[in-house]
Parts: C-alpha cells; structure tokens; sequence
C-alpha cells in the first residue's frame, strides 16, 4: 500500500500545507487507503466484510447505510469516518464501537495483550515527533519560501520561514513581537502570507464545505438543522446547513466558533448519526 499511501495521504497533506489549508490526513488515509484499498484486497480473496479497531457503530436502515456514534463518545470516531462510501459502510463490522474503551482494556488484559495499557496516539502516524514543518520542508518538491507577516490592516511585522509552519489560532512560535497576545487568523497561500489578529477576529458565524460525502441522506435538497464538529478535538456548535452551487454547502452557526480552519473537515450530525461532511475551503 506504500504507493497509494503516499499519492493519497503523503502528497496530500504535503500540497494541502503548501497552499494555507491545514489538512486531516487521517480522513484521507480512511477513505482511501484503510478501507478502499483493505477492501480491493478483500475482494480480490473473496472476503465478504473488513473489521477495524475505530469506535463507531454502523447499522442498515431501509435502503442505507448509516454511520452513528460509538458508546463510549470520548472516544468516537466518527468524525475520521465521514467520507466512507455507502459500499465502504456495508462492508465494514466495527466491534469496538458497542463498548468502552476502558472496557476493551480490560478485555485484552483477560486475553494476555502486551498492549492492553498502551496510551492512546494523537499524533500523525507518518511524523515524527509531530513536527509538521520540517516533514514538509524534507519531502517537498519544491523549496519553501519566506514570506510576510502581517497585521488585519496589512501593516508587516516579520517574516516567516514558511506558511506550513503555521494554523489558524496559533499564538506561540509566530516569530514576531508585538507587545499583545496575536494569534494566526488567516493563511493566503496565494501571496504567501501569515495575517495575525487579536482573539476576537479568529470567531466566525460561517464556512464553505465542499468535496461533500452524505452518509445518512443521499443528498441535501433543502435546509437542515444539524450539529456541527469543525475539526476532532471541537465539541458539537448547532447551526444550519443548505446547498449551494457547485456540489457545496454554506454553514451558518447559531453561536460564532473559534478558529474555523481550511482543509479541515466539517461533519454534520443528527443525533447519534453522520448526515455527511465536506472539506472547509472557506
């Protein structure tokens, strides 16, 4: 699977950083390599269905199938899960997603697992010591440049070493001095520069999506009522979904969220269940 990790996950996350957008490759890697590429193979040995470790449930109602949130929600993952297909979702049995994490521990302890205690990894899998930068930097195929850092008015204020050194609601490493809290509020990978604001400026009341996959519905037609995760760590923000041109959707939150960030994923929610999710391009 070297190649297409590579094409799908490493080359994306490398072009994503590239161009200001802050991505999550761990959706891509599910998408594509997880479970379309597990999934060729399990065909190829005539295996009906794939099982994995992910805590989340998925149940067949009427003609779809439906992706819903495991029991133990500290632990779901249904937000790295959105953009698998209705053929991906009826293939896959996910074990885990009936218990507690806590629970599964102490089933591999019954069962003599050396692993059974391991903490849990929130890092990105292929980088080490996350750091982010140097691993764009390294695998690159072009150099990083410099750029301008510069104030919500347009005023500079340094220079960065590269924009992929940066997302937005960073405060620390932003190698300028200002003599008040600043924080990243935008990344305009077209004129390569790092725009910083106070707190206040990173709230917004909406975001674009595109690069949609609906779960629960085969397609938004109208306006809808949902809960909203704008990235993993983020808790559930109310609000409304509609369509728009171009296979997107506007988002508009009832309560401004903090540090909306493009090339994350926004997922929507209905209850215990995924409507779908798309890309934030804006």
């Amino acid at each position: 699977m070297q190649d297409d990790f590579k094409k799908y996950v490493v080359n994306y996350f490398i072009s994503e950083y590239k161009t200001g957008r802050t991505p999550n490759p761990c959706v891509a890697c599910n998408r594509y390599v997880k479970f379309e590429g597990l999934m060729d193979k399990a065909k190829e040995l005539d295996i009906a269905y794939i099982a994995t470790g992910h805590y989340a449930v998925v149940e067949k109602e009427n003609d779809r199938y439906i992706l819903k949130k495991a029991k133990d929600e500290g632990k779901d993952q249904t937000y790295f899960l959105y953009n698998l297909t209705q053929e991906q979702l009826s293939r896959t049995v996910f074990p885990l997603g009936s218990y507690k994490k806590t629970e599964i521990r102490d089933i591999a302890k019954q069962l003599g697992f050396k692993v059974a205690n391991k903490p849990d990894s929130q890092e990105v899998c292929f980088i080490e010591n996350n750091n982010h930068f140097k691993f764009v930097n390294t695998y690159s195929d072009t150099p990083i440049q410099k750029g301008e850092i510069v104030d919500i008015n347009g005023n500079v204020l340094g220079i960065h070493d590269g924009i992929s050194k940066y997302t937005i609601g960073q405060r620390r490493g932003l190698g300028v001095v200002t003599g008040k809290p600043m924080f990243v509020i935008d990344i305009d990978g077209e004129s390569n520069r790092i725009i910083l604001g106070s707190n206040n400026d990173l709230y917004k009341s909406e975001l674009i999506a595109s690069n949609l996959n609906w779960v629960s519905i085969p397609s938004l037609k109208d306006t809808l009522n949902v809960d909203i995760k704008i990235r993993s760590t983020a808790k559930l923000a109310k609000g409304k979904i509609f369509p728009i041109e171009n296979n997107k959707v506007q988002v508009t939150f009832d309560k401004p969220q903090r540090a909306i960030t493009k090339g994350q994923s926004a997922v929507f929610y209905k209850d215990n269940r995924v409507v779908g999710g798309g890309i934030i391009i804006k």
